[in-house]
């Protein structure tokens, strides 16, 4: 009996083609998509997350799209629930599965050993209500007194991750940080980095942002409004659509909501960039090279 394959994980920052890679890397491999991006788990959010259409899967299957209502917030610990039976079950039956995201915590959940500390609903309201009294710099503050290594990993300006790491802390007496991602794999992977020039990325964040309005992104927020996008405490603060929110309450005009979102999906990139880079197992490719595929299918096969 053949080896199983090893998972292989196209990961880089946001506009880098991931997704396109993720697709030939199928086709040539016999292999399956797996979605590590968190916000096209969400039903109905397609233009703002550069999601592929039918068409341009070619094909190929892929899972963990569309499975969440916008009113939902995001689940790393329900992420990993669902991938990794996809995993096992592709691996069993001798297909390539390839994660392909930028959601880092994602990618990690689904291929390290990973255990998610529980959550308790009043710990987490309270936690909440004081992010919104006093603001994320205070709760950061005091995450810093108690964990000051999980505070120089989790950005000040991270409200829900804050409240996430003071919650751990309470309720296990546990710092954080040690609950926080190892490099112990539970699979064999092939991590593959698409890189790009700073100067290029940011171009090409700019190009990928204007292309979205006007492929309907405002139209596609306002749908969604109808279904409670305002509401969703992860899926309404995601690029873009934070920020055509504050174009429909009347806070910002709308070149206004275009240019803060290129220069948040410019931070974004940025940070995506240097998670990435902390992992010593990705593989980093030229994004632009001729031979990309090939490169990559050699990094596979190695």
């Amino acid at each position: 009996m053949m080896d199983a394959p090893a998972v292989v994980a196209v990961v880089g920052p946001t506009a880098a083609g991931k997704s396109d890679l993720a697709v030939e890397l199928a086709l040539r491999l016999g292999g399956e998509a797996i979605n590590a991006d968190s916000m096209q788990l969400y039903r109905g959010m397609d233009v703002g997350t550069a999601k592929l259409t039918t068409a341009e899967r070619r094909g190929v299957p892929h899972h963990l799209l569309d499975i969440w209502d916008v009113t939902r917030a995001a689940s790393v610990a329900e992420y990993q629930r669902l991938a990794r039976p996809l995993i096992d079950g592709m691996r069993a039956r001798g297909t390539v599965p390839i994660l392909v995201g930028g959601s880092g915590l994602y990618v990690r959940a689904a291929l390290d050993d990973l255990e998610f500390p529980g959550t308790d609903p009043e710990v987490r309201a309270r936690l909440e209500a004081e992010l919104e009294t006093l603001g994320p710099a205070a709760l950061h503050q005091r995450l810093k007194e108690l964990d000051p290594v999980a505070a120089e990993a989790v950005l000040p300006s991270n409200g829900r991750r804050v409240v996430r790491a003071l919650e751990v802390i309470e309720l296990s007496g546990r710092p954080f940080s040690a609950t926080m991602p190892s490099y112990d794999a539970v699979y064999p992977s092939v991590q593959i980095g698409l890189q790009v020039p700073r100067p290029e990325l940011d171009e090409r964040i700019a190009l990928r942002v204007r292309r979205m309005w006007d492929a309907g992104l405002v139209g596609e927020v306002r749908a969604l409004a109808g279904r409670g996008l305002a509401d969703g405490r992860t899926a309404g603060r995601a690029l873009g659509y934070a920020q055509v929110l504050r174009f429909l309450a009347g806070e910002w005009t709308e070149e206004q909501a275009v240019e803060e979102t290129v220069r948040a999906t410019r931070r974004f990139a940025r940070r995506q960039e240097s998670w990435f880079r902390r992992d010593p197992r990705v593989r980093w490719l030229p994004y632009d090279a001729p031979d990309l595929v090939r490169q990559a299918i050699e990094a596979v096969r190695a």
